[in-house]
């Protein structure tokens, strides 16, 4: 599925499948998750993709072919492709552990042609080895609502009780992980969301309500996974002193002004920029001793547009996955 320009609907192309150069995978598509994210790029929230560009960057697929040098992965392997298609290597980001802020960074499905497709490209370096315990549509979430949720949990700190704004694909991942770990969790959906309240605590959450609503203690931290700037004010108002909102997502509407008590008392707000590949392997990793488990709902392939449209509108329960059609 090829995005001409943000802004217009996607549609369906014929592209000769593509042949891996060195240091390259060429990969089967078996699954792409549909990311809020990608609806960033399509609608022209994020500025100067690669144009046209195929979308998707939660992808789970098949090595098919190597490029020259590629020894980590062989023919045949299954494999997860994520956002973070290539970093430089080189720059004091990078060498410092922080990769996820490289200036010259290309992510999958915005700068490199991603997995709304049957076949897709991508440096062997920035992909990981998934865990057996997951089919291919129930992996396909982990890839960025589970790599960046977990990396916005880890931003929280030792936070006990924790404040989740926007129950989706991630959310319903961090807050598993963060009943594991001993975590009071309470969930935030949009005004009068019944069925997103319930499935947030069927989830892991210890209470559930409208945005906006007083929590039955002050939260410790918050994340934020909604694109709703006004959402940081209503997250401050129930912060404890020194307490964290960490913003989740990559594109977030303007952050209403406030009175400055909201933030004294060493609260503070960060945000989360990308993710590393040590956050991968490190979540991979932990995923199956939870175990996480991941809730899903199928399109095929060339109803990425409908898939898209369900996000946007809010009617997906967990995360939307593209399934392309393969041959027996």
């Amino acid at each position: 599925m090829l995005l001409d320009a943000p802004g217009s609907a996607l549609r369906c192309a014929d592209i000769p499948v593509p042949q891996p150069t060195a240091g390259q995978v060429l990969v089967r598509v078996r699954a792409c998750g549909v990311c809020r994210t990608d609806l960033h790029v399509v609608d022209g929230e994020l500025a100067h993709p690669k144009q046209p560009i195929v979308p998707g960057h939660e992808i789970v697929g098949v090595v098919t072919a190597l490029g020259s040098g590629v020894e980590r992965f062989a023919i045949g392997q299954r494999v997860g492709i994520p956002w973070l298609g290539y970093t430089c290597g080189v720059c004091a980001y990078c060498t410092s552990g922080r990769e996820n802020l490289c200036d010259g960074a290309r992510f999958t499905g915005y700068h490199i042609d991603g997995g709304y497709a049957e076949y897709a490209l991508a440096d062997a370096r920035y992909c990981f080895a998934l865990p057996d315990a997951y089919g291919d549509v129930a992996a396909a979430p982990l890839l960025c609502a589970g790599l960046i949720g977990y990396r916005s949990l880890v931003m929280a700190g030792d936070a006990k009780t924790l404040g989740l704004y926007g129950f989706g694909a991630a959310a319903h991942i961090v807050s598993q992980v963060a009943r594991a770990q001993g975590r009071e969790v309470y969930a935030y959906t949009r005004p009068g969301d019944r069925a997103g309240q319930q499935f947030a605590l069927a989830h892991g959450a210890a209470w559930a309500a409208d945005a906006g609503s007083a929590p039955p203690a002050l939260l410790d931290a918050a994340i934020i996974y909604a694109p709703v700037g006004s959402l940081v004010v209503d997250a401050l108002r129930v912060l404890r002193k020194g307490g964290t909102v960490v913003c989740a997502g990559i594109h977030m509407s303007d952050i209403p002004s406030f009175s400055y008590d909201l933030l004294w008392g060493e609260r503070s707000i960060r945000s989360v920029a990308n993710l590393t590949r040590r956050d991968g392997e490190a979540f991979l990793e932990l995923a199956p001793t939870i175990p996480v488990r991941t809730t899903t709902q199928t399109f095929p392939l060339h109803e990425a547009n409908e898939a898209l449209a369900a996000l946007r509108s809010g009617q997906l329960t967990g995360a939307a996955v593209l399934v392309p059609r393969l041959p027996a």
